[in-house]
């Protein structure tokens, strides 16, 4: 069935609003850490945590902006904020991962200008795995429902896995004494970002371009339609969705003419709609009723 969007947006602030204070707490401790250590992966990870830091917080802002009631001007909502707070989340995230290689191949050609301390490192990067981890089980839930928490999640979880870079460079390093260890894994903080900035930004551009939403089969949608009682033809198909979780769909539909003459229009309309919303969550649906005869002098391509 359709999402109660409302009370999803209210879960979500919650959800964000703990995130966000776990992730300053460790931003904090992280920056003191790299000063203290002097790594670069660590400085990295900082980095990674500010980005998503600011993330969070336009996240927040977002789901703000969304729970405003549409207006004659707005006549959707404010929903499309969420998308375009993960459209910022994604220029974050490839901006640092462009300053992240910049620093680390620095170090790497010039492995002598680093001083390392690996043991406060390791101590905070330990500690910063375990804030990442509690974070990201706070917002796991949300992420699959919307796509500005699936950007707040994915940031997380990246800042969880470089985190264990870090312990593992930190380790390497008291181990072995191979100070580049630190500047590896910080380009691997780097190849961990991208991927996910660009699906993000992938997804972002598929709501902003108006694309069939990624789950939804539009062919499967039309013949549920055909299969309902009093419909002859479907056609002018148009699914997009105004952000995650909010599908909108409008089509024209030919039916019986007894449909129309016998006043079933209504019902007729009704199980649409109905059919929409059980089948393919579909949360705003708009038919066109037209007989046979309206359909064949149409000036527009159908399909």
């Amino acid at each position: 069935m359709g999402h109660d969007h409302s009370h999803s947006t209210g879960t979500n602030r919650s959800r964000l609003s703990v995130a966000i204070g776990i992730v300053a707490c460790v931003l904090v401790v992280e920056v003191i850490g790299a000063w203290l250590s002097g790594s670069l992966a660590l400085l990295a990870d900082a980095g990674h945590m500010f980005s998503d830091l600011a993330g969070l917080s336009v996240a927040l802002t977002a789901t703000l902006v969304a729970a405003r009631p549409a207006t004659d001007r707005q006549t959707y909502g404010y929903q499309r904020a969420e998308v375009f707070g993960a459209l910022i989340n994604g220029v974050i995230l490839i901006v640092v991962a462009a300053f992240v290689v910049v620093g680390a191949v620095s170090r790497l050609l010039s492995p002598e200008s680093a001083e390392l301390h690996a043991t406060p490192m390791l101590v905070v990067a330990i500690i910063g795995l375990g804030a990442n981890i509690v974070a990201m089980l706070v917002l796991r839930p949300a992420a699959e429902a919307s796509i500005n928490m699936r950007g707040a999640y994915l940031e997380v979880l990246g800042d969880t896995l470089g985190s264990v870079a870090v312990i593992v460079a930190a380790v390497v390093i008291l181990t072995t004494g191979f100070g580049q260890a630190d500047a590896i894994a910080s380009l691997l903080i780097a190849a961990l970002i991208v991927p996910r900035a660009y699906s993000l930004l992938r997804d972002v551009v598929r709501v902003l371009s108006e694309s069939a939403p990624a789950d939804t089969d539009v062919a499967e949608i039309r013949a549920h339609l055909l299969g309902t009682a009093g419909v002859v033809a479907v056609h002018d198909v148009h699914v997009w969705a105004i952000t995650s979780g909010a599908h909108v769909f409008s089509a024209h539909v030919v039916v019986e003419p007894q449909v129309l003459s016998s006043g079933g229009a209504g019902a007729l309309l009704d199980r649409l709609a109905e059919c929409l919303a059980h089948h393919f969550d579909v949360e705003h649906s708009t038919f066109q009723l037209e007989p046979a005869e309206h359909a064949a002098h149409e000036d527009h391509l159908h399909h």
